[in-house]
């Protein structure tokens, strides 16, 4: 039988931690105990006021928004970049999306063309590369370096002929942040060559030392992505955010309609009641200081010491090049032998991910020891 006509579009690589999830979950299913390092996901669930909230709008009827989001949540991110930035946002250029999964789809979508190349430092989140690819565009992948924390600099875009590009400070796997200057360097770049310029903020609010800079403290002409899923632990409620240019909010607009008719109506109740739930989610943030703490300590003495440093989010990445050549296979024998899921860093890097491994932190403090402990004791005995 001849294979079923398929698109070329459709061809993107699985998201590995979700796989390494999946057979964490068989592995529970099947009656053991996993210790959860692989997924990005927050052990909290959704602040109190924002359940009251949605508990309470329960009693009436729910249903579609406008497409650009609630104006009275669209108000109230505005107001964050005020309280967090000092930086006035016009609520009009806010635009709340389904997760910031849809966030990426709409500014891919109302930035470049087909065919237009996007730069991403690796190592990034994986999702940029399979979202780009299903929408026709050509992600280009730049090495980071070390001395770099793992940044991409303007050195590393030279001689690049781009459209676009994609930076995320607080990083993911890496956790590393960009200062103001180093930010400010890249963005300079981009506006200096007509690049559009993507900053993914979505771990912002999750940091341990000095807060992340969000580009709208340097110009006005980068898009803005953002989710209630890190900070405000509300992964499962599917509800993000863009700023965008004023000038490109009509253009938004128009693509959110016909994809998405509008975000969740009670996502959006339960996400404007978090904005006021600051004394929970930085008791949360400080769970994540601890577990950082611990994860710094630990990690070293399991036999995973070379740790790029952490400024923000909840990983820690580490070269694992001394302990193997495939962090794949390693992963899997992490999973089956110590019972503690972990992602290879092939998910995050194609050409130096085999060396590398990411370890969340997002989970419970017990849980974070305890792993550590199985981590350390398998090391020992491999």
């Amino acid at each position: 039988m001849s294979a079923s006509r398929g698109s070329r579009r459709g061809d993107v690589d699985p998201f590995i931690v979700m796989e390494v999830l999946e057979r964490a979950r068989a592995a529970e299913a099947a009656g053991r105990r996993i210790v959860h390092m692989e997924i990005g996901q927050p052990g909290t669930g959704a602040p109190e006021g924002a359940r009251r909230a949605l508990a309470k709008a329960l009693e009436q009827p729910l249903g579609y928004t406008v497409a650009l989001g609630l104006p009275e949540l669209r108000r109230g991110i505005a107001g964050l970049y005020r309280r967090w930035y000092g930086v006035e946002v016009d609520p009009a250029r806010v635009v709340v999306t389904t997760g910031s999964s849809s966030a990426f789809i709409l500014a891919f979508t109302a930035l470049f063309e087909a065919g237009d190349r996007v730069a991403l430092g690796e190592p990034g989140y994986p999702s940029y590369r399979q979202i780009l690819r299903a929408l026709s565009l050509q992600p280009v992948g730049v090495p980071t370096r070390s001395e770099n924390r793992l940044q991409p600099v303007p050195d590393d875009l030279e001689g690049l002929q781009v459209e676009g590009l994609i930076v995320a400070s607080p990083g993911n796997p890496t956790g590393t942040m960009l200062s103001r200057e180093a930010l400010a360097a890249l963005v300079d770049w981009a506006e200096a060559r007509g690049v559009g310029f993507v900053s993914d903020e979505i771990y912002h609010g999750l940091h341990y030392g000095d807060r992340a800079v969000s580009a709208l403290e340097i110009s006005q002409k980068p898009w803005i992505i953002n989710s209630f899923s890190k900070y405000f632990s509300m992964t499962g409620w599917r509800v993000g955010w863009m700023v965008v240019p004023e000038d490109q909010v009509r253009r938004v607009e128009r693509l959110a309609q016909n994809l998405f008719i509008c975000p969740p109506h009670a996502s959006q109740i339960a996400a404007l009641a978090a904005l006021d739930c600051e004394g929970e989610l930085e008791a949360n943030r400080a769970v994540y200081a601890t577990n950082r703490r611990l994860m710094l300590e630990g990690l070293p003495k399991a036999g995973f010491a070379k740790i790029a440093p952490p400024d923000g989010a909840f990983y820690v990445y580490a070269d694992v090049s001394d302990l193997t050549a495939d962090s794949l296979t390693l992963a899997a024998e992490i999973l089956d032998g110590a019972g503690v899921a972990v992602t290879p860093g092939i998910d995050f890097d194609p050409v130096r991910g085999r060396q590398t491994m990411r370890f969340s932190y997002a989970g419970s403090t017990l849980d974070i020891a305890e792993g550590l402990e199985r981590l350390a004791a398998f090391m020992a005995e491999r």
